[in-house]
């Protein structure tokens, strides 16, 4: 997304943690939940995008404690806020997911991301401040590990077996991360009326698990190898893994049809989904650039 603004000719300020370069943008080191720190960082920007994610298992404490600092810092500086957001409030769905599907959450996480969002919706009709929500399904792409990403893609690039978390033959529709960027760049610089809502980033048209796996293989130069995550895998990596734990609630997304409604965005917005096999060529050239991505074993043989 950076990237995408700075492309644009548009000042950036990237804040992370830690400081991270971002070619072409200023980069500032600071904690998105301390509130003093994100006023003074946003204080003179036109638009301030909420992308945090942090680590799952302090999401509980940390993600509120973010939101509400980045809205307070965009409402004093006179902002737009932007917030980059997911659909797992959705909950267990039997049909596409649009942007009024019920809010119907099974998960402690995809009941914190409903209240996120109402939060943030919630400020702009108090007229806090001005805020619009792209809302992404599962991501996969270059610069992101997601089981999408790296359950996939450094298996098959070692031509390994991929282990896939749910219905192998389900359809499945997914965010490519260069296209949620670009998405979120657009609403950050549309016009006021498509403010205060919720818009579903751009989505390929759907393939199903199986298919998306073989094409992955087939870009690697490799015999497809495909099996499934057990409910015995599940136990083990839970029995070991912070992470793992936490994730497990959210493996029912792949035990149904995962399909989301982008027809309102391409009805009002000019960013297109890239194509599967597009994405799938980037992706494993981004894995392959550094073998230590090729290495890591996100679930065991």
């Amino acid at each position: 997304m950076c990237a995408d603004l700075v492309r644009r000719g548009l000042p950036v300020r990237a804040v992370t943690r830690s400081g991270t370069p971002v070619e072409g943008a200023e980069a500032v080191a600071a904690d998105a939940g301390d509130a003093p720190a994100m006023r003074d960082v946003c204080r003179d920007a036109a638009v301030v995008h909420h992308c945090v994610n942090p680590p799952f298992t302090t999401w509980r404490a940390a993600f509120p404690a973010a939101t509400r600092a980045l809205l307070a810092a965009a409402g004093a500086a006179g902002a737009r806020l932007v917030f980059a957001d997911d659909t797992w409030m959705y909950g267990r769905v039997d049909a596409p997911m649009r942007e009024d599907t019920t809010v119907a959450p099974v998960s402690s996480k995809g009941v914190l991301r409903a209240w996120l969002a109402e939060m943030v919706l919630a400020a702009h009709a108090r007229g806090e401040v001005e805020t619009v929500i792209g809302r992404a399904p599962e991501l996969w792409g270059p610069g992101v590990e997601s089981l999408l990403a790296a359950g996939v893609f450094g298996e098959a690039a070692q031509g390994r077996t991929v282990r896939w978390p749910g219905d192998l033959d389900l359809p499945m529709t997914a965010g490519y991360t260069p296209d949620v960027g670009a998405a979120l760049v657009e609403l950050s610089l549309a016009p006021a009326s498509a403010t205060g809502r919720v818009w579903h980033t751009p989505v390929p048209p759907a393939i199903t698990g199986r298919q998306f796996v073989e094409r992955v293989f087939a870009a690697a130069g490799h015999e497809p190898r495909i099996g499934r995550i057990t409910p015995a895998m599940v136990a083990a990596m839970r029995l070991v893994s912070p992470i793992a734990r936490e994730g497990a609630e959210l493996l029912y997304q792949f035990e149904q049809p995962f399909l989301v409604d982008d027809s309102a965005f391409r009805a009002s917005f000019a960013t297109r989904a890239t194509d599967w096999d597009d994405g799938i060529a980037a992706t494993l050239a981004w894995y392959r650039a550094d073998p230590d991505r090729t290495r890591r074993r996100l679930v065991p043989a």
